[in-house]
């Protein structure tokens, strides 16, 4: 039996929902409470901008509390993720992602689109199922 990574791009959130640059928070906001997450992609077009968390959010919230929601996802996002292919391997990604203590790394295709996310919630998956396979009878 020939040892194989695991890769990035088996373990992602494929097609993840991402935010205009021009959006305010509030849209935001209900993107995530909708879609149950806490990291959206924003794009400029078709173009990778940044990304916004929701700890971006809620620090906005108890710093601008009566004007959070207009404000553009622009002044909130974070410029120039973490980005990765689908075929980096998983360990690399995780061992940068826990050094940089980034949330999340967006996953782009050879032509720089965003494919997938991978977040620290998927790497936990991972985790847990590693363990259950040492577990498994």
């Amino acid at each position: 039996m020939t040892w194989r990574p695991r890769l990035v791009g088996n373990h992602m959130t494929e097609a993840p929902v991402c935010v205009s640059l021009e959006a305010e928070l509030e849209e935001a906001v209900k993107l995530m409470q909708e879609h149950g997450i806490r990291h959206l992609p924003v794009m400029d077009g078709d173009d990778l901008a940044g990304v916004v968390t929701d700890r971006d959010l809620a620090m906005i919230e108890s710093l601008l509390p009566e004007e959070w929601e207009r404000i553009c996802v622009a002044e909130a996002m974070t410029p120039e993720p973490y980005t990765v292919a689908s075929d980096a391997p998983l360990w690399e990604v995780a061992k940068h992602m826990a050094r940089e203590k980034f949330g999340c790394a967006v996953v782009t295709d050879d032509e720089g689109n965003v494919i997938g996310l991978f977040t620290t919630t998927d790497a936990l998956r991972v985790l847990a199922d590693l363990a259950g396979e040492d577990e498994a009878p």
